[in-house]
């Protein structure tokens, strides 16, 4: 038979069970659980690309990648106004960039042009691929000691994979506004991803939107442009993008002069 004192600790013990148990329930909010959500509907949208590459609708394969584009710009912006921020979404992240920024442009690729190389166009597929899961697991490292972008040093290490992903992407945007056989010849292809491939690997500074602030009294000007990027995008949607492509391939060239340490010459 149990004295009074073991039975009221024993009951301070279940109630402190029960009060963890509530407080982790109240830790699973919606709100948290929304970045993840839009970062699953990108990687449905790469694996969709994927689909549409397979039945040869080039179209609806590039809006597919394009979705995923934009559902990656929504779940860390959303993760950063919710308070979401977290490891597992930050991995979370980097495995569906896997698949909509490094799998599904190559495989677009292949069945678009690279398949008349054969196994070279294959090995092109899969070099792209690979600089894809090497470019993001670095970033998940660098993040995780926190020398990613930051507002002290606005670029990237190594161009982002969805960039890279659209770039790859940039001869059938091309071929959308140009009817050219040349535009699709698998050897320019080939090369286009072999340079990307290198660049991502690269120590190279990239541009970073992610942290590129007006002033506050400029803010207007930032939501003008947005609003006119919007209506370009439903009026001229490929000619848009690849006009936004070909000004961030410009912006390359002055990140790295701008950013790139400087070496001293040891006496």
């Amino acid at each position: 038979m149990e004295n009074a004192a073991e039975r009221r600790s024993r009951r301070a013990r279940a109630r402190a069970i029960v009060k963890a148990r509530l407080e982790k329930l109240e830790d699973i909010s919606v709100s948290k659980l929304v970045p993840s959500f839009l970062t699953l509907l990108g990687m449905c949208s790469g694996l969709t690309a994927m689909r549409f590459a397979i039945a040869g609708d080039w179209t609806w394969a590039v809006a597919a990648v394009v979705c995923a584009g934009i559902f990656d710009m929504l779940d860390g912006r959303a993760a950063r106004i919710l308070g979401a921020d977290s490891r597992f979404g930050a991995q979370l992240d980097s495995l569906a960039d896997i698949v909509s920024f490094g799998v599904a442009p190559a495989i677009i690729m292949f069945r678009w042009c690279l398949w008349q190389m054969d196994m070279l166009g294959w090995i092109a597929a899969l070099v792209f691929c690979a600089a894809s899961a090497v470019r993001l697991a670095r970033f998940n490292v660098q993040a995780a000691r926190d020398e990613g972008a930051t507002n002290v040093h606005p670029y990237f290490t190594g161009l982002p994979t969805p960039a890279a992903a659209f770039m790859v992407l940039s001869p059938l945007l091309v071929s959308f506004q140009i009817d050219n056989p040349r535009i699709n010849d698998p050897v320019i292809a080939s090369v286009i991803l072999a340079v990307i491939s290198g660049l991502m690997v690269s120590t190279l500074p990239m541009p970073s939107l992610k942290y590129l602030k007006l002033p506050r009294q400029y803010g207007w000007v930032a939501w003008l442009a947005i609003a006119g990027l919007l209506a370009c995008l439903v009026a001229w949607p490929w000619a848009t993008l690849t006009a936004a492509l070909a000004i961030y391939i410009a912006t390359i060239p002055l990140a790295i002069i701008t950013h790139r340490p400087r070496r001293t010459l040891k006496p």
